[in-house]
């Protein structure tokens, strides 16, 4: 998983990998702009600054810190 997060765009798969969810939970936060992401070709990459953003507002909103 660490070689994972030293991509700077990951893919879906990788993004729920990383995040413990499932594939079409990734699906779901991108087309509701919780989490960002690029269109290379055909394809959809997230970067992996979003995940971290994502998780960052996660934990604030829930007073994790």
């Amino acid at each position: 998983m660490d070689m994972i997060m030293d991509k700077l765009l990951l893919s879906p798969r990788e993004a729920a990998e990383v995040l413990g969810v499932g594939r079409s939970r990734v699906y779901d936060l991108m087309r509701s702009h919780q989490v960002s992401s690029v269109k290379i070709g055909r394809s959809r990459r997230i970067p992996a600054e979003a995940l971290r953003s994502y998780v960052e507002a996660l934990a604030k909103d829930s007073d994790y810190l």
